[in-house]
């Protein structure tokens, strides 16, 4: 029998109810290392949270959850250019507000986006028209059994749309620091739509101040109602695909993207009739974002928001060819796990 006694309820935004053998926070490398190598000699697998806000939980974990508290903030300067190395316990967020503070700007678009800085390379985190790919000049990780530390390149990150190399590689390293470069001559990067409206003494502030009202309308609070932003990628299809939908749903939102059609997931969802959407057990589609998927009253178990997702994504599929791709982590009680093992086999 495996005893898992420790609740990682408040370790995942989504608040689901379930247990680990064993959680530590942990704000020292040497300590990290140290625990690391003696569950994985028990054949206990391990696994690295910041702020569990990307991630679903299935069942109880059988094994060590470290909670990555090892924190720092780092700067040098050239020129031309403001450059930070900083470690992976640090509060995004918080990344945000002191660069603005030191007056070192660029990162204002990202803002309120939650979750700590070793998940966001990971993801390839971004939002208005900027993602962390634009700044990241490296990525330091360590192999916790025999501590050898390996700095990866931007080149070698293969950052792509909320994707990157270590989503498939390096599986048994862990993201200790990242470097960022922020240029001294800065530009507002006013792209995405919601920010035309700022045409007057903009100022990275304004940005970050506009940016961070935007996405507490769009998200719930996550301590009211469990969930992890959106669920699902923004869907991005072959030009044919993409023609086709066109025709037959003239009012439908895209861009193109190397001439491959980027679609809203919203969108779609929102056309299958799925916003403000409850299911028998709680699970909730968000009435003002069809992308996120709550926990309503924070009551529901991981396997009834992953079967919501399920319904959303052959719903999606039949009625528009497009197949949605899960942005969240699903895990089970061993670590992570391909979420198309239950997407496409519908069988939970």
């Amino acid at each position: 029998m495996i005893y898992c006694k420790y609740s990682l309820k408040k370790f995942n935004t989504f608040n689901i109810n379930i247990n680990a053998i064993k959680i530590v926070k942990i704000k020292d490398l040497e300590k990290l290392c140290n625990l690391w190598k003696k569950y994985k000699k028990q054949n206990f697998p391990c696994l690295i949270l910041g702020d569990g806000s990307n991630i679903l939980f299935l069942k109880n974990f059988y094994g060590l959850v470290i909670i990555n508290r090892i924190k720092g903030i780092y700067i040098s300067e050239s020129k031309k250019y403001w450059n930070l190395h900083v470690n992976s316990g640090e509060k995004w967020h918080d990344l945000v507000k002191f660069t603005i503070k030191h007056k070192i700007y660029g990162l204002e678009n990202l803002a309120l986006i939650p979750g700590r800085v070793g998940s966001a390379p990971i993801q390839n985190i971004g939002a208005y028209g900027s993602s962390i790919q634009n700044f990241c000049e490296y990525v330091d990780i360590i192999n916790p059994i025999n501590k050898k530390i390996k700095r990866i390149n931007k080149k070698k990150c293969n950052f792509k749309y909320r994707d990157s190399i270590f989503k498939y590689n390096y599986k048994n390293y862990v993201i200790i620091s990242i470097g960022l470069s922020l240029s001294k001559k800065w530009i507002p990067n006013l792209k995405y739509n919601d920010l035309k409206k700022l045409k007057y003494n903009i100022t990275p502030q304004k940005i970050f101040n506009y940016i961070c009202n935007i996405r507490k309308k769009k998200i719930p609070y996550p301590k009211i109602y469990g969930n992890a932003g959106s669920f699902f990628k923004n869907p991005i299809i072959s030009p044919i695909l993409g023609t086709k939908l066109l025709k037959i749903f003239s009012d439908m939102p895209f861009s193109l993207e190397k001439k491959k059609f980027k679609l809203s997931a919203g969108w779609l969802i929102d056309k299958c009739k799925f916003k403000g959407y409850i299911s028998s057990n709680g699970a909730m589609v968000y009435s003002k974002q069809s992308l996120i998927l709550l926990n309503r009253f924070n009551n529901s178990s991981g396997i009834d928001i992953l079967e919501l997702a399920i319904k959303i994504y052959y719903k999606v599929g039949k009625k528009f060819g497009v197949w949605l791709e899960p942005e969240v982590k699903i895990i089970d009680s061993h670590g992570e796990v391909n979420p198309y093992i239950f997407f496409k086999k519908n069988n939970i």
